[in-house]
């Protein structure tokens, strides 16, 4: 098995549905992942060891999904100089439907970045691409791969249009 290059995490495995995904994304890349799960205020201790080992351990890029308060993302940044990208998600538990997750994950601080996608499924699976187009920056087969998936998605376009 190869070693991770992208870590998935998640606050909580209710947002397994949603934050995988990235997971299918990744895969049809065939780049490397993991799953991971940890929550900024229920383990703010197991999150700090997550952040502050995920580079170490050959993680490149690290992919956030949380709900509500959404802390996750931000956290994880500020303890690794690792790219993170969030992914805000819609908590049943929140009357907000992820607007509350999606204005935690995008209002860091200076100093603090984390790239944020769109609120639920689309953003997990965009979540993944960008990632995918981090790792292509260095990795010449993969930027192939993602420029041959770019061109399947506009014929897809096309083949719409003949259809109407």
């Amino acid at each position: 098995m190869k070693k991770a290059q992208v870590s998935i995490v998640m606050g909580s495995d209710s947002d397994l549905p949603v934050m995988k995904e990235a997971a299918v994304i990744l895969e049809e890349f065939d780049v490397s992942h993991e799953l991971f799960l940890t929550s900024a205020h229920r383990s703010p201790e197991r999150t700090s060891l997550f952040a502050g080992q995920a580079a170490g351990r050959g993680i490149r890029v690290i992919i956030v999904g949380a709900g509500m308060a959404a802390h996750l993302a931000g956290v994880i940044a500020s303890q690794t100089p690792l790219p993170v990208i969030g992914v805000p998600l819609d908590s049943s538990a929140s009357p907000l439907h992820g607007i509350d997750a999606l204005l935690s994950t995008v209002q860091m601080p200076v100093g603090v970045p984390v790239a944020t996608m769109t609120i639920g499924k689309a953003g997990a699976k965009n979540a993944g691409l960008m990632a995918v187009r981090i790792l292509a920056l260095n990795d010449e087969d993969l930027r192939e791969r993602l420029e041959a998936y770019i061109r399947r998605t506009a014929d897809t376009i096309a083949e719409k249009h003949e259809k109407l």
